[in-house]
């Protein structure tokens, strides 16, 4: 069946496709939002293949969607039926048409003229581009303005950025392909691919700059010399949303090998110093679609530091949609109830976040909730903690569907399963701006020492560390200041255990000690 596409709501186009019809190359596109314009339509196929035709039904706030190949059709229905598809923070719904053609006619309207201007537009685009579905590295150089490629460096990173964080980001300006994050020069960065370098363009020159939360996390962003990314696993460190069905590579690094030999020859530099004195202003986000409105906040807060001593986190939310709230709470369970304690956990989990209640289930006391300061801190605590061994057991950390931690009712004797961190003076993120947002590392097996009194020596600090039941590999103080010292330890397992242990253990002459995790090793 041919169709015939002329711009017109004319009533021979039946909405009547049903979603288990036969695979076509023309796609169904339903509940569109009023406004949307072709251009977010035909963003919806670009991630799949080249788009070769697009209908727009605007009385019925419908479109038909015709991709080059049935196979490119294929792989993106199956996508949105995973994924749901949304645009201007709308759910839209993806089918396969009856029809399997559109046909352009000489009796265009002005909608239809300016859809195939649109789709003219984007064809050029993407026939000066590396072919979507090509899964190797193109390692020929374009001038940066025609990438598609980003080079990506967060400076100022007190909270985490996650590849979702992202990818939630930048998606409204056009159709994430691909993102790899890694660690460089001990900066977070990433590569994240477009279909199309405008929309590449358009994001640079939006979000380069910006802060992703108030005060923190600034964006520095570049043109990529790189043209298409080869992402072999969809995990935590690098994702591919054309492809689904990539495995998880089990902790194998996600940079391949010819992107990080074509990512060393990049010559740009990004690195800019933070000044401190506010940051740009916020680009208005909600003129874009996609992305949802913040979880936490009803308005969106200025992006800049509060001043006064009544501030109760380092960093708001900068961008509307990128929460520092989210759910606060974590489920924690696989613990060794013979030897867990609400200390114990708040002291691990109180490296990555101020740990505001922790409750030891009493009818399953190897599991506990534990409330953070916000969604980022539970966030932080999740991705480094889960999977580490803690009393012997490896722990699982998720997150709980609780909002709060409840405590005991007055008089009622819990066993002490209960407690209430919320005024501790052990919490190592209350003081806006603390160093301590600098360091915060995944658990290793070196320690970072400091407040370290003079009369301490080495040996002293070595037999502390071997009474804790592990095997001191090595020491070192630090050569300026013998305040601080690293210590490591021969597991990680072992100096999770010293850490909760030895932090804030009382080292006499009124030095308590403090104890991290190291990124370095000795």
């Amino acid at each position: 069946m041919v169709v015939t596409a002329n711009g017109n709501d004319n009533k021979k186009f039946k909405a009547d496709d049903k979603m288990d019809g036969a695979p076509s190359r023309v796609l169904h596109i339903r509940k569109l939002p009023g406004e949307v314009t072709e251009t977010e339509v035909i963003a919806l196929g670009l991630p799949f293949g080249k788009v070769t035709n697009i209908l727009m039904l605007k009385g019925k706030n419908q479109a038909f969607l015709e991709l080059a190949t049935e196979e490119a059709a294929i792989t993106m229905v199956n996508y949105y039926s995973a994924v749901t598809p949304h645009l201007r923070n709308q759910p839209i719904y993806i089918q396969y048409s009856n029809h399997k053609e559109l046909k352009t006619d000489n009796t265009l309207n002005q909608q239809g003229k300016r859809a195939q201007a649109v789709l003219q537009a984007v064809t050029a685009v993407q026939t000066t581009n590396t072919p979507i579905s090509g899964t190797t590295v193109s390692e020929s150089a374009v001038t940066p303005a025609q990438s598609p490629v980003l080079r990506i460096i967060i400076d100022n990173m007190y909270y985490p950025v996650t590849l979702d964080v992202l990818h939630q980001i930048f998606s409204k300006f056009g159709a994430v392909l691909k993102i790899i994050t890694f660690t460089k020069n001990n900066q977070f960065q990433a590569l994240l691919q477009y279909g199309d370098p405008v929309n590449a363009q358009q994001a640079k020159l939006a979000l380069d700059g910006q802060n992703i939360y108030n005060a923190c996390c600034t964006l520095r962003i570049d043109f990529s010399k790189l043209v298409n990314l080869n992402v072999k696993y969809n995990n935590d460190k690098s994702r591919d949303y054309t492809r689904p069905d990539l495995p998880s590579g089990d902790g194998q690094p996600a940079l391949d090998p010819a992107i990080a030999a074509a990512f060393a020859k990049e010559t740009s530099l990004l690195v800019i110093p933070f000044s401190g004195r506010g940051s740009p202003p916020p680009f208005p986000f909600t003129t874009f679609a996609g992305l949802g409105p913040p979880h936490t906040h009803t308005h969106t807060e200025p992006n800049t530091l509060e001043s006064g001593a009544g501030r109760d986190s380092t960093c708001r939310v900068g961008m509307p949609g990128v929460s520092a709230g989210g759910n606060t709470v974590l489920l924690v369970s696989n613990l060794n109830e013979e030897m867990v304690t609400p200390q114990s956990l708040f002291t691990l989990f109180g490296v990555y976040g101020d740990v505001q209640r922790v409750k030891i289930l009493y009818n399953k006391k190897d599991s506990a909730l534990i409330q953070m300061a916000d969604g980022n801190q539970s966030q932080l605590a999740m991705s480094h903690l889960n999977g580490q061994k803690m009393y012997g057991k490896i722990i699982r950390v998720t997150l709980s569907k609780h909002q709060t931690v409840q405590l005991p009712r007055e008089g009622l004797d819990d066993q002490g399963l209960t407690k209430d961190f919320g005024n501790s003076p052990l919490h190592r993120f209350k003081k806006p701006g603390s160093k301590n947002f600098q360091n915060i590392f995944p658990p290793s097996a070196t320690l970072h020492l400091s407040n370290i009194p003079p009369s301490v020596a080495e040996d002293d600090l070595r037999t502390l560390f071997a009474n804790t039941g592990g095997t001191v590999k090595a020491f070192k103080f630090f050569q300026r200041d013998h305040k601080m010292a690293l210590l490591q330890m021969s597991t990680v397992e072992e100096a999770i255990q010293a850490l909760i242990d030895l932090h804030n253990y009382n080292l006499g002459e009124n030095h308590h000690l403090r104890v991290s995790f190291s990124k370095s090793t000795i």
